[in-house]
Protein backbone atom coordinates (compact mmCIF):
# COMPACT_ATOMS: atom_id res chain seq x y z
CA UNK A 1 0.00 0.00 0.00
CA UNK A 2 1.39 3.15 -0.77
CA UNK A 3 2.44 6.09 1.66
CA UNK A 4 -0.17 9.07 2.01
CA UNK A 5 0.30 12.17 0.71
CA UNK A 6 -0.31 14.05 3.68
CA UNK A 7 0.39 12.68 7.83
CA UNK A 8 -0.91 14.64 10.45
CA UNK A 9 -0.22 14.18 13.71
CA UNK A 10 -1.27 15.88 16.82
CA UNK A 11 -0.61 19.19 15.04
CA UNK A 12 -1.30 22.55 16.93
CA UNK A 13 -1.27 25.89 15.61
CA UNK A 14 -1.49 29.24 17.79
CA UNK A 15 -2.45 32.40 17.32
CA UNK A 16 -1.39 34.39 20.24
CA UNK A 17 -3.25 33.09 23.69
CA UNK A 18 -5.76 31.22 20.84
CA UNK A 19 -5.07 27.93 19.71
CA UNK A 20 -6.73 27.40 15.99
CA UNK A 21 -5.73 24.00 15.69
CA UNK A 22 -5.84 21.24 18.25
CA UNK A 23 -4.18 18.29 18.42
CA UNK A 24 -5.23 17.71 14.77
CA UNK A 25 -4.95 13.94 13.17
CA UNK A 26 -5.43 12.69 9.74
CA UNK A 27 -4.52 11.45 6.41
CA UNK A 28 -4.75 11.60 3.08
CA UNK A 29 -4.25 9.02 0.86
CA UNK A 30 -3.45 9.10 -2.49
CA UNK A 31 -5.78 9.73 -5.35
CA UNK A 32 -8.82 10.54 -3.13
CA UNK A 33 -10.16 13.89 -2.53
CA UNK A 34 -10.39 14.94 1.13
CA UNK A 35 -12.36 17.39 2.31
CA UNK A 36 -12.31 19.44 5.81
CA UNK A 37 -15.76 20.73 7.02
CA UNK A 38 -16.29 23.31 9.77
CA UNK A 39 -17.84 26.09 11.07
CA UNK A 40 -15.93 29.59 10.17
CA UNK A 41 -13.05 29.99 12.64
CA UNK A 42 -13.11 26.05 12.56
CA UNK A 43 -9.16 26.01 11.66
CA UNK A 44 -9.97 24.91 8.30
CA UNK A 45 -7.95 27.29 6.34
CA UNK A 46 -5.09 27.63 9.37
CA UNK A 47 -4.21 23.78 8.48
CA UNK A 48 -4.28 24.30 4.78
CA UNK A 49 -2.12 26.78 4.83
CA UNK A 50 0.48 24.83 7.11
CA UNK A 51 -0.24 22.21 4.83
CA UNK A 52 1.53 23.88 1.77
CA UNK A 53 4.06 26.35 3.86
CA UNK A 54 2.47 29.56 4.17
CA UNK A 55 2.17 29.31 7.93
CA UNK A 56 4.25 27.13 10.61
CA UNK A 57 3.30 25.15 13.45
CA UNK A 58 4.16 27.69 16.17
CA UNK A 59 3.00 26.54 19.48
CA UNK A 60 3.99 23.41 21.52
CA UNK A 61 3.96 20.80 20.58
CA UNK A 62 4.09 21.38 17.20
CA UNK A 63 3.13 17.82 16.32
CA UNK A 64 3.72 15.96 12.65
CA UNK A 65 3.34 17.16 9.35
CA UNK A 66 4.47 15.66 6.38
CA UNK A 67 3.24 16.32 2.61
CA UNK A 68 4.90 13.70 0.05
CA UNK A 69 7.40 12.73 2.91
CA UNK A 70 8.29 16.53 3.50
CA UNK A 71 8.06 18.72 6.46
CA UNK A 72 6.33 21.99 5.30
CA UNK A 73 8.31 23.91 7.70
CA UNK A 74 11.32 22.58 6.32
CA UNK A 75 11.25 21.96 2.77
CA UNK A 76 8.09 24.15 1.25
CA UNK A 77 9.54 24.23 -1.91
CA UNK A 78 9.25 20.55 -2.51
CA UNK A 79 5.80 20.72 -1.35
CA UNK A 80 5.04 23.55 -3.64
CA UNK A 81 6.52 22.44 -6.48
CA UNK A 82 4.41 18.83 -6.47
CA UNK A 83 1.34 20.82 -5.49
CA UNK A 84 -1.37 23.40 -7.15
CA UNK A 85 -3.35 25.61 -4.74
CA UNK A 86 -6.43 27.10 -5.53
CA UNK A 87 -6.90 30.02 -2.90
CA UNK A 88 -10.07 31.31 -1.02
CA UNK A 89 -9.87 34.67 -2.77
CA UNK A 90 -9.74 35.34 -6.70
CA UNK A 91 -5.95 36.55 -7.20
CA UNK A 92 -5.47 36.85 -11.08
CA UNK A 93 -4.01 39.94 -12.35
CA UNK A 94 -6.70 42.04 -13.94
CA UNK A 95 -4.34 44.09 -16.23
CA UNK A 96 -2.85 41.12 -17.80
CA UNK A 97 -5.26 38.65 -20.21
CA UNK A 98 -6.39 34.97 -19.67
CA UNK A 99 -3.15 33.48 -21.32
CA UNK A 100 -1.01 36.13 -19.62
CA UNK A 101 -2.11 35.13 -16.47
CA UNK A 102 -1.27 31.92 -16.94
CA UNK A 103 1.82 32.00 -18.80
CA UNK A 104 3.54 34.26 -16.05
CA UNK A 105 3.04 30.55 -13.85
CA UNK A 106 4.27 28.97 -16.74
CA UNK A 107 7.52 30.83 -16.11
CA UNK A 108 7.63 30.65 -12.57
CA UNK A 109 8.00 26.93 -13.07
CA UNK A 110 10.50 27.27 -15.57
CA UNK A 111 7.88 25.49 -18.11
CA UNK A 112 9.85 26.36 -22.03
CA UNK A 113 7.65 28.71 -23.80
CA UNK A 114 6.77 26.28 -26.42
CA UNK A 115 5.52 24.06 -24.31
CA UNK A 116 3.99 26.15 -22.26
CA UNK A 117 2.01 27.77 -24.66
CA UNK A 118 0.59 24.02 -25.34
CA UNK A 119 0.18 23.37 -21.83
CA UNK A 120 -2.19 26.67 -21.45
CA UNK A 121 -4.02 25.47 -24.15
CA UNK A 122 -4.89 22.33 -22.91
CA UNK A 123 -5.95 24.03 -19.74
CA UNK A 124 -8.39 26.26 -20.75
CA UNK A 125 -9.88 23.42 -22.99
CA UNK A 126 -10.62 21.12 -19.97
CA UNK A 127 -11.82 23.77 -18.22
CA UNK A 128 -13.87 25.17 -21.10
CA UNK A 129 -12.69 28.68 -21.48
CA UNK A 130 -11.29 28.29 -24.54
CA UNK A 131 -12.37 30.50 -26.52
CA UNK A 132 -11.30 33.23 -23.67
CA UNK A 133 -7.80 33.28 -24.24
CA UNK A 134 -7.17 36.76 -25.50
CA UNK A 135 -10.51 38.41 -22.72
CA UNK A 136 -9.00 40.18 -19.94
CA UNK A 137 -9.92 39.25 -16.51
CA UNK A 138 -11.89 41.72 -15.87
CA UNK A 139 -14.45 40.33 -18.74
CA UNK A 140 -14.74 37.24 -17.34
CA UNK A 141 -17.85 36.05 -14.81
CA UNK A 142 -17.06 34.86 -11.35
CA UNK A 143 -17.51 31.62 -12.60
CA UNK A 144 -14.79 31.70 -14.99
CA UNK A 145 -12.57 33.61 -12.96
CA UNK A 146 -12.83 30.51 -10.63
CA UNK A 147 -12.55 28.34 -12.99
CA UNK A 148 -9.17 30.38 -14.53
CA UNK A 149 -7.58 29.98 -11.14
CA UNK A 150 -8.02 25.93 -11.11
CA UNK A 151 -6.24 26.15 -14.75
CA UNK A 152 -3.82 28.11 -13.10
CA UNK A 153 -3.24 25.54 -10.37
CA UNK A 154 -3.03 22.40 -12.66
CA UNK A 155 -0.27 23.97 -14.64
CA UNK A 156 2.57 21.98 -13.58
CA UNK A 157 0.73 18.57 -13.44
CA UNK A 158 0.46 18.91 -9.68
CA UNK A 159 0.00 15.64 -7.75
CA UNK A 160 -1.54 17.34 -5.13
CA UNK A 161 -4.54 20.34 -5.69
CA UNK A 162 -5.89 21.91 -2.62
CA UNK A 163 -8.80 24.16 -2.65
CA UNK A 164 -9.97 26.68 -0.11
CA UNK A 165 -14.01 27.29 -0.88
CA UNK A 166 -13.43 26.61 -4.49
CA UNK A 167 -17.15 26.92 -5.64
CA UNK A 168 -18.19 29.57 -3.27
CA UNK A 169 -20.37 32.21 -4.50
CA UNK A 170 -21.28 30.12 -7.70
CA UNK A 171 -24.41 29.51 -9.35
CA UNK A 172 -25.50 25.91 -9.00
CA UNK A 173 -24.42 25.40 -12.81
CA UNK A 174 -20.67 26.47 -12.75
CA UNK A 175 -20.46 24.37 -9.40
CA UNK A 176 -21.53 20.95 -10.97
CA UNK A 177 -18.87 21.72 -13.97
CA UNK A 178 -16.22 21.85 -11.27
CA UNK A 179 -17.26 19.28 -9.39
CA UNK A 180 -17.38 17.17 -12.95
CA UNK A 181 -13.71 18.06 -13.83
CA UNK A 182 -12.65 17.15 -10.12
CA UNK A 183 -14.19 14.06 -10.54
CA UNK A 184 -12.02 13.56 -13.66
CA UNK A 185 -8.69 14.67 -11.83
CA UNK A 186 -9.21 11.99 -9.32
CA UNK A 187 -9.87 9.76 -11.17
CA UNK A 188 -6.48 10.41 -13.32
CA UNK A 189 -4.22 9.68 -10.09
CA UNK A 190 -4.55 13.18 -8.68
CA UNK A 191 -5.46 14.07 -4.99
CA UNK A 192 -7.63 16.81 -4.09
CA UNK A 193 -7.88 18.51 -0.90
CA UNK A 194 -10.66 21.19 -0.38
CA UNK A 195 -12.56 22.87 2.32
CA UNK A 196 -16.15 23.69 1.23
CA UNK A 197 -19.37 25.48 2.89
CA UNK A 198 -21.40 23.44 0.58
CA UNK A 199 -22.53 20.23 2.48
CA UNK A 200 -23.45 19.08 -1.06
CA UNK A 201 -20.11 19.41 -2.54
CA UNK A 202 -18.72 17.71 0.17
CA UNK A 203 -21.04 14.48 -0.34
CA UNK A 204 -20.56 14.35 -4.09
CA UNK A 205 -17.09 14.64 -4.36
CA UNK A 206 -15.09 13.77 -1.37
CA UNK A 207 -14.24 10.11 -0.44
CA UNK A 208 -13.13 11.30 3.01
CA UNK A 209 -13.98 13.86 5.03
CA UNK A 210 -12.80 15.28 8.82
CA UNK A 211 -15.68 17.60 10.69
CA UNK A 212 -13.88 20.05 12.66
CA UNK A 213 -15.04 22.65 14.96
CA UNK A 214 -12.94 25.05 17.50
CA UNK A 215 -9.36 23.93 15.87
CA UNK A 216 -10.35 19.80 17.00
CA UNK A 217 -11.35 17.10 14.63
CA UNK A 218 -14.99 15.59 15.67
CA UNK A 219 -15.92 13.35 13.47
CA UNK A 220 -13.64 11.43 10.01
CA UNK A 221 -14.61 8.84 7.54
CA UNK A 222 -16.60 8.43 4.33
CA UNK A 223 -19.49 10.92 4.27
CA UNK A 224 -21.82 8.01 3.16
CA UNK A 225 -20.82 6.05 5.84
CA UNK A 226 -20.86 8.95 8.76
CA UNK A 227 -24.75 9.71 7.58
CA UNK A 228 -25.25 5.74 7.79
CA UNK A 229 -23.57 5.28 11.38
CA UNK A 230 -24.22 8.26 13.15
CA UNK A 231 -27.62 9.97 12.69
CA UNK A 232 -31.33 8.84 12.15
CA UNK A 233 -31.83 8.48 8.42
CA UNK A 234 -35.37 10.03 8.62
CA UNK A 235 -36.49 13.94 9.79
CA UNK A 236 -39.67 15.63 9.44
CA UNK A 237 -39.00 19.37 9.24
CA UNK A 238 -41.62 20.89 10.97
CA UNK A 239 -41.69 25.37 9.57
CA UNK A 240 -42.06 27.01 12.72
CA UNK A 241 -41.65 26.40 16.60
CA UNK A 242 -45.41 27.20 16.42
CA UNK A 243 -46.23 24.81 14.36
CA UNK A 244 -44.27 22.51 16.57
CA UNK A 245 -45.91 23.35 19.70
CA UNK A 246 -49.41 22.02 18.24
CA UNK A 247 -48.02 18.25 18.35
CA UNK A 248 -45.15 18.47 20.62
CA UNK A 249 -47.10 17.04 23.70
CA UNK A 250 -47.97 13.32 21.75
CA UNK A 251 -44.66 13.09 20.11
CA UNK A 252 -43.53 8.94 20.12
CA UNK A 253 -40.62 8.67 22.87
CA UNK A 254 -38.20 7.15 20.19
CA UNK A 255 -37.75 10.78 17.85
CA UNK A 256 -35.47 13.25 19.02
CA UNK A 257 -36.26 16.99 18.33
CA UNK A 258 -34.17 19.70 17.05
CA UNK A 259 -34.82 22.92 17.88
CA UNK A 260 -31.64 25.02 17.22
CA UNK A 261 -33.31 27.21 14.93
CA UNK A 262 -36.65 28.32 13.50
CA UNK A 263 -36.94 24.94 11.91
CA UNK A 264 -37.84 22.17 13.99
CA UNK A 265 -36.38 19.44 13.03
CA UNK A 266 -37.76 15.65 13.99
CA UNK A 267 -35.43 12.71 13.86
CA UNK A 268 -36.43 9.12 13.65
CA UNK A 269 -35.53 5.85 12.34
CA UNK A 270 -38.80 4.78 11.07
CA UNK A 271 -40.07 6.84 8.49
CA UNK A 272 -43.83 5.41 8.70
CA UNK A 273 -43.65 7.15 12.77
CA UNK A 274 -42.74 10.14 11.34
CA UNK A 275 -45.40 10.28 8.29
CA UNK A 276 -47.88 9.57 11.02
CA UNK A 277 -47.00 12.67 12.90
CA UNK A 278 -46.88 14.87 9.76
CA UNK A 279 -50.10 13.70 8.78
CA UNK A 280 -51.80 15.92 11.73
CA UNK A 281 -49.73 18.73 10.18
CA UNK A 282 -51.24 21.02 7.45
CA UNK A 283 -49.77 20.62 3.56
CA UNK A 284 -47.08 22.93 3.41
CA UNK A 285 -46.18 22.82 6.90
CA UNK A 286 -43.63 20.39 6.93
CA UNK A 287 -41.44 18.16 4.39
CA UNK A 288 -40.54 14.86 5.37
CA UNK A 289 -36.69 13.64 3.81
CA UNK A 290 -33.92 11.69 4.10
CA UNK A 291 -31.32 13.03 6.53
CA UNK A 292 -27.99 14.40 4.85
CA UNK A 293 -24.66 15.58 5.52
CA UNK A 294 -26.03 18.89 6.61
CA UNK A 295 -28.13 16.95 9.38
CA UNK A 296 -25.07 15.07 10.63
CA UNK A 297 -22.87 18.18 10.93
CA UNK A 298 -25.51 20.38 12.92
CA UNK A 299 -25.72 17.33 15.24
CA UNK A 300 -22.19 16.95 16.02
CA UNK A 301 -21.07 20.99 15.82
CA UNK A 302 -24.26 22.30 17.20
CA UNK A 303 -23.90 25.57 14.14
CA UNK A 304 -23.94 26.60 10.99
CA UNK A 305 -21.43 26.38 8.35
CA UNK A 306 -20.80 29.64 8.28
CA UNK A 307 -21.94 30.45 11.74
CA UNK A 308 -19.74 33.01 13.27
CA UNK A 309 -17.31 32.14 15.99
Amino acid sequence: MSEPVIIAERVNKCYGPVRAVKDLSFTVPKSVCFGMLGPNGAGKSTMMRMIYGASERDCLPTGKLTVFGFDPQVNPLAIKFLSGVVPQENNLDEELNVEQNLYIFCRFYNIPSKQALGRIDELLHFMELSDKHKARIKELSGGMKRRLIIARALLNNPRLLILDEPTTGLDPQVRHLIWDKLRELKRKGMTILLTTHYMEEAFQICDRIIIMDKGEKHLEGNPHELIREHIEPFVLEVNTPEIFSRISQSLPPELRIDQGGTVVRIFGKDQEILHNVSSRLNPGEYFLRQSNLEDLFLKITGSTLNAAQ
